[in-house]
């Protein structure tokens, strides 16, 4: 019955304001259009930019549906009338284009940013230890944004935050573990950054010869994966491991994490020796291979690893580098025994 009133809502919400949509095309492809083009082209991009989104502000009023998701109807409804509408009746559409959508689009960065803050500090308050600003940003971006877009939202926010924002030097508790300072990934990835580099100018210079603007989309490309590559870097050493009650909190920068319940542990083995990964064994790094590990972690049931962007998969054994890797085990044992 609770199904049926939650299907039945979630018509209403998303239909009326897709209705109103379809009308306005409709009318745009109707003989009665081309009689009176500018008079109607006007209304319909009112409504397509005012009206939708209002109603769909309105439904959701009384739900859990987080109000930033206005926008997405606000977006859909100008990318329609953008298809729609004949470009000679598009002065209104291109206004709103110019003026009022880069003030949306930077009215809802300062509310997350603020969001975010004011969780930071509420976690401050709390917790006597450190608090993770990634979990923190998703944490607060699931209350604020459509769940579809938080984890892209999210590790771009992060990339940036960790690359260029956080540059003091984050201090390790007793329940906290390093694993990049011997594994050599550090200076893998310094080496990637530096051969993009390089390619980049080499690439850029012959590309000009033939065609400018490919040669400035590929050297921007290439510089926002260095720029990537450079949050992946710096996120490593901010995004320790942690052993915190009876949890196990396995990061490795913003690219992988999971959480184990440490009553899940079956064993925990310090090995450098090669592993056979596939759906039951994975390695924490997203290196994969070109990362040797010294610890090994099998599970009594299966858990799930979470990648870049949000890509999840399953596993029940889990090879990953540790620095101080039998404190690191001792530690987890006691923790079990306790």
């Amino acid at each position: 019955m609770n199904k049926t009133l939650n299907f039945q809502k979630s018509l209403l919400i998303f239909g009326i304001p897709i209705l109103v949509i379809g009308t306005m095309v409709l009318l745009a492809k109707s003989s009665i259009f081309h009689k009176y083009p500018n008079d109607l082209s006007a209304g319909i991009t009112f409504d397509m930019l005012l009206t939708v989104p209002l109603l769909y502000f309105l439904l959701i009023q009384k739900t859990s549906i987080p109000k930033t998701t206005v926008v997405a109807f606000l977006i859909v409804g100008m990318v329609v009338a953008t298809i729609i509408l004949p470009t000679q009746n598009q002065y209104y559409l291109d206004l709103f284009k110019t003026w009022i959508f880069p003030l949306v689009e930077l009215s809802i960065v300062s509310y997350v940013i603020y969001k975010v803050t004011k969780a930071i500090k509420r976690y401050k308050q709390n917790k006597k230890e450190n608090v993770d600003f990634y979990t923190t940003l998703k944490n607060t971006c699931y209350e604020i944004l459509p769940k579809s877009v938080v984890v892209p939202v999210v590790t771009e926010i992060a990339v940036f935050y960790y690359g260029f924002m956080y540059w003091k030097k984050r201090k390790l508790n007793t329940n906290e573990f390093s694993y990049h300072k011997n594994s050599g990934t550090i200076p893998l990835l310094i080496a990637i950054i530096f051969i993009v580099g390089i390619e980049t100018a080499v690439l850029h210079i012959l590309l000009q010869k033939w065609n400018g603007t490919v040669a400035w989309i590929l050297t921007f490309l290439s510089i926002y994966t260095g720029i990537q590559l450079f949050g992946f870097l710096k996120s490593m050493s901010k995004r320790p491991i942690s052993i915190e009650g009876d949890t196990l909190y396995l990061r490795y920068g913003i690219m992988n994490e999971t959480t184990i319940d440490l009553n899940t542990i079956d064993s925990i083995e310090i090995s450098s020796k090669d592993i056979e990964r596939n759906k039951e064994t994975r390695k924490l790094s997203f290196l994969g291979a070109l990362e040797s590990h010294n610890v090994i972690i099998r599970l009594k049931q299966e858990n799930e690893l979470i990648g870049l962007y949000g890509i999840k998969r399953k596993y029940k054994n889990l090879a990953l580098h540790v620095d101080k890797k039998n404190e690191f085990r001792d530690q987890i044992n006691s923790a079990i025994q306790q």
